[in-house]
């Protein structure tokens, strides 16, 4: 198994202005690489984080948008002269109780399959050119652990996760062998957007083998290990504390 020199390759991750994506960005910086930060509405969060990089430029873009899509892969390739990685990060939600049906509409299944699916789709296909003229194209896409259990913040929340993971698997067996493309599954992760999920947070505590939960760091550090295994494609990496073995 040969462990990839992530030096010197140049990245794109979505929805990278806070939070899981801003980790990424920031712990893909240290190991050397150039990084597109991108967000589709904070852009003066994202400018930060851009700036307090080592290379790396900050590009304003809503991932549902698939021209929006083309300019981000644009924008890497015009500045930094190729592409190697593609973090799908971008994703919304909406907080809905799942017995609460009638609250899942028709417009929020939209909203959150245009961002979370539509997104991660567009922006893979419209990437697929440069990271196949890399050599060494890699897609991680950040999903979870709702995609795989019957949890989550609201049911079309985890089925467009359940999507992702398989999308995953769909599009590794189609562009092998010049580009990978896995899946990192988080479970809670503290962040801004979860930050009054106090009773999930106590459960997790409480029933996890690691007795806590994500930070953003253990999801960015696992994205950077499955982008330096070279052998691996079309995996689903869950890093949940070990949430998802009771």
């Amino acid at each position: 198994m040969n462990r990839v020199d992530l030096q010197g390759k140049v990245a794109i991750v979505t929805g990278s202005s806070s939070g899981i994506g801003e980790s990424v960005a920031v712990a893909l910086g240290g190991a050397g690489v150039s990084v597109v930060v991108n967000s589709s509405a904070s852009v003066t969060a994202g400018e930060a984080v851009a700036a307090a990089l080592p290379d790396a430029i900050y590009v304003q873009g809503n991932v549902a948008d698939e021209d929006a899509c083309r300019a981000l892969v644009a924008a890497a390739v015009d500045h930094f002269g190729r592409l190697d990685i593609l973090v799908n990060n971008a994703g919304t939600t909406r907080v809905i109780p799942h017995a609460d049906l009638d609250a899942a509409t028709d417009e929020v299944w939209r909203e959150i399959f245009d961002v979370n699916v539509l997104g991660t789709w567009h922006m893979t296909k419209v990437a697929v050119p440069a990271l196949r003229a890399s050599g060494t194209g890699s897609v991680v896409n950040i999903t979870s652990i709702a995609g795989v259990r019957p949890t989550g913040s609201s049911i079309p929340y985890a089925v467009s996760k359940a999507g992702l993971n398989h999308l995953t698997l769909l599009l590794a067996k189609v562009l092998g062998p010049e580009i990978r493309v896995n899946a990192v599954a988080p479970g809670l992760v503290d962040t801004p957007w979860t930050a009054s999920w106090d009773v999930i947070r106590e459960y997790v505590r409480a029933q996890a083998p690691l007795r806590r939960s994500a930070v953003p760091a253990d999801v960015a550090e696992a994205v950077l290990g499955i982008l330096r295994t070279d052998y691996a494609t079309g995996q689903v990496l869950t890093v949940d504390g070990g949430l998802s073995l009771g």
